[in-house]
């Protein structure tokens, strides 16, 4: 009543649609879930988050009030409340892990409660999540406050052996903040501790003495993957501990990049295929073993014990590897198609991911995110969606015919499987890691049956034959499979063009990606041809999006420019986590260049001057790459001459660049900086108005020391300081004098910023008090 023809004929349509999907329709509510919570991500302050709820909530309860009976209004109220849940769920999950974080970096004696315990084998490192024990100590005996909760990497030798969770250890460790990523698109390691209550991260130092000894030894998880590593050698012995208890800490770097560039690394990540495996393989020994009883077989119902000792299986396979996201998900989704089997239903539908999914997200729905839940459900999904297809389930669906022609449809079926995976997993791997593999399937097509039928059967037949010493014959076989399956991985990675390196994704061609993927996944009608519309658009735009020219680290030290040979660093000793960060976001497959190696650069041991050519136009770049300073004369009519100058300190008020300066005091504002010229466009780390709570969480007070009265007289008086600086400390400054190399060295020591207020004089000219070399007669 009162809706116009040209209206009503529309709406009957689209209600004929959602009538004869109305199936599916269950399958959106975590997808709305998942919107709200993504939404959080996006909207900057709880002004928006609020308003959201408000918005999302007032729309839903409109359209049930509303709907009089449609589906339409109906699922769209559903799914703005549900999208207003979501909101409301990661809000107050966010504000339930709020803990401070440490101030800055410190050197710290602590003591504290071993948590966890992570041996990094490959990497000689042992990672603990530990819980300090009352205050810290620095180097003169003051308090230092600690956060509830830090992460430190131990050297293999300096781990007791007696270190045990739940032990109480003593140590020295240079502890800091759980950093923001380096350059935009990087890994955001401060939002994963924030919802980890990670307060800091650090290293310690030996010596590591176990104050009080711990219960339970390292952990069952840890002596299963030691015990596993020691049997086999090289990074078989980590693969074989990761498909066991999840540990990837033993494969070697080259050989885990090999796996990730060849499209197995799913494989090292304990998920669906390694729950089936385990709740199969313990259904059949079950079942064979009761059935050996005539009595049991006659009078019980020997599938649903056997069903039981499954889901036994998979819960506590779950808790054995570390209860991480992809397991949990396939945990639940194996206790639901054990259900259905039990109760005679179909098991295996997009219904048993929805709840899977649901599941996660009210549980930790952080990690919505993570690429761990995003690869995880997106390749579940395809496969279920791509198999319910009527010409496929046709197509592949058994057949009475011989052996040859079963095994040629079995191996059209797993490279079709592979093929849409891979088209399914691609957007996401360029969005979070920056590159895409092209052979995964074709590699997967053999990687799969052989771990599946090979390695996994016969290191669980190692692992039991060990409990009665017999286990090398089945470890020999375990050894040669998993050498054979790193053959495969590196023959794969290595091949030409094998992997495809590209920029950061923009955020909104990613969400177009996801959205049309989703559309494509979910419904069964023709209406799904829509969804390829917003996935062409999204992957349009994440194909044409161009390389960032200048790339800048949050702390200034670290420079990435384009140049005619590609990209090339401003430092020649950047560590590999800097080099590979700055190469993914800048869209470079391999080892970066150096900016002083290039003919068109020019460079002093304290700046580099290039040129980069964009937009028809050469801009100049100038970047310093010490931390001694130049004449002030020289500098300023350098910056005059540049279009952007770059420093790690802060630069005098008359260095004034052409269009852009980047110095300490506006990287503090905006951390790391993508400059794309040829779009004018620059991304920054942080943003205006941001408000998600480890962007700017709350930090613990650190002490303010003062040097002494006698320190005084070189005007370096502790007021600014941001560290412990002692009275000895006056002492040396005093006897030092102005020598400019030995005072880097010790307020470097005390954690003093160099180049902050304490430092600061009214006149520019102190620029050329500690001089080292001029700048090149062809930059004045």
């Amino acid at each position: 009543m009162g809706v116009p023809p040209w209206m009503a004929e529309p709406g009957r349509a689209i209600e004929r649609w959602l009538e004869a999907e109305r199936d599916q329709l269950i399958t959106w509510l975590p997808v709305g879930l998942g919107g709200g919570i993504a939404l959080w991500f996006v909207l900057p302050d709880p002004v928006a988050w609020g308003t959201a709820i408000l918005v999302l909530a007032a729309g839903g309860l409109a359209g049930l009030a509303a709907g009089r009976g449609g589906r339409a209004a109906r699922m769209l109220a559903i799914g703005a409340i549900a999208a207003a849940l979501g909101i409301g769920l990661i809000w107050v999950r966010s504000d339930r892990v709020a803990a401070p974080v440490l101030a800055g970096p410190t050197f710290v004696q602590l003591s504290a409660r071993v948590e966890t315990i992570e041996p990094l084998v490959a990497r000689r490192l042992v990672r603990l999540t530990v819980r300090p024990v009352g205050p810290g100590q620095d180097a003169d005996g003051a308090p230092v406050a600690l956060p509830g909760r830090v992460r430190i990497n131990l050297a293999e030798a300096d781990a007791p052996a007696t270190l045990a969770i739940g032990a109480t250890i003593k140590l020295r460790a240079r502890l800091m903040p759980p950093p923001l990523p380096a350059v935009p698109g990087a890994y955001d390691f401060a939002r994963v501790a924030w919802f980890g209550a990670i307060g800091a991260t650090g290293r310690g130092f030996s010596p590591v003495v176990v104050a009080e000894p711990g219960r339970g030894g390292a952990g069952v998880r840890v002596a299963l993957s030691r015990h596993i590593v020691a049997q086999l050698d090289g990074s078989a012995g980590g693969i074989a501990a990761a498909l066991a208890t999840g540990d990837v800490g033993a494969i070697s770097d080259a050989d885990a990049e090999a796996m990730r560039r060849a499209g197995l690394a799913h494989l090292l990540s304990v998920s669906g295929l390694h729950i089936t495996a385990a709740v199969a393989a313990t259904m059949l020994i079950v079942m064979r073993l009761l059935a050996l009883s005539p009595w049991l077989a006659l009078h019980t119902r020997l599938p649903l014990i056997a069903a039981l000792a499954g889901a036994a299986a998979a819960i506590g396979y779950t808790v054995l590897t570390g209860s991480q996201v992809p397991t949990i998900r396939s945990c639940v989704a194996a206790l639901l198609v054990l259900v259905a089997l039990a109760m005679g239903r179909e098991a295996m539908t997009l219904r048993l991911v929805a709840t899977g999914a649901i599941a996660v997200m009210l549980a930790l729905p952080e990690s919505l995110a993570g690429p761990s839940f995003q690869l995880s459900f997106a390749a579940i999904t395809a496969i279920i969606a791509l198999h319910e297809h009527p010409v496929v389930r046709a197509t592949f669906t058994p057949h009475d015919e011989g052996r040859s022609r079963r095994l040629l449809r079995g191996a059209a079926s797993l490279l079709l499987t592979g093929l849409v995976v891979e088209a399914a997993l691609m957007p996401i791997a360029v969005y979070h890691f920056h590159k895409a593999g092209l052979y995964g399937a074709v590699a997967n097509i053999v990687a799969i049956p052989l771990t599946t039928f090979v390695v996994m059967p016969f290191e669980a037949l190692a692992l039991l034959l060990d409990t009665i010493g017999i286990g090398a014959p089945a470890w020999w076989l375990v050894q040669h499979a998993l050498d054979a399956l790193l053959w495969l991985a590196r023959g794969v990675a290595h091949a030409p063009g094998a992997v495809r390196a590209l920029p950061a994704v923009p955020d909104g061609a990613f969400a177009l990606m996801v959205v049309g993927g989703v559309w494509i996944a979910l419904w069964r009608t023709r209406w799904r041809r829509i969804g390829m519309l917003p996935l062409a658009i999204g992957a349009i735009w994440a194909l044409t999006t161009p390389s960032p020219d200048i790339l800048v680290t949050g702390d200034g030290r670290h420079v990435a420019v384009r140049t005619a040979a590609g990209l090339a660093l401003l430092r020649d000793r950047a560590g590999d986590y800097v080099r590979d960060t700055l190469a993914e976001n800048g869209g470079v497959d391999g080892e970066p260049l150096l900016l002083a190696d290039q003919p068109d650069a020019q460079c002093s041991r304290d700046l580099c001057l290039t040129d980069v050519v964009a937009r028809g136009r050469a801009w100049r770049v100038l970047a310093t790459r010490s931390v001694y300073r130049v004449p002030i004369a020289e500098m300023v009519a350098a910056c005059q001459r540049a279009d952007i100058v770059i420093s790690e300190r802060e630069l005098p008020r008359s260095c004034t660049p052409r269009w852009l300066k980047l110095d300490r005091s506006v990287l503090a504002r905006t951390r790391g900086i993508a400059l794309t010229l040829t779009t004018g466009r620059m991304v920054t780390v942080l943003n205006p108005g941001d408000r998600h709570p480890w962007r700017d969480p709350p930090t613990l007070a650190r002490p303010m020391r003062r040097f002494g009265a006698a320190g005084d007289q070189h005007g370096l008086a502790g007021g600014g300081g941001v560290g412990p600086v002692s009275g000895a400390g006056s002492g040396v400054v005093r006897a030092i004098g102005r020598d400019w190399v030995c005072r880097v060295m010790i307020l470097r020591r005390w954690g003093l910023r160099l180049g902050g207020p304490q430092f600061r004089n009214a006149d520019d000219g102190a620029w050329g008090r500690w001089s080292r070399t001029p700048l090149p007669v062809a930059w004045r």
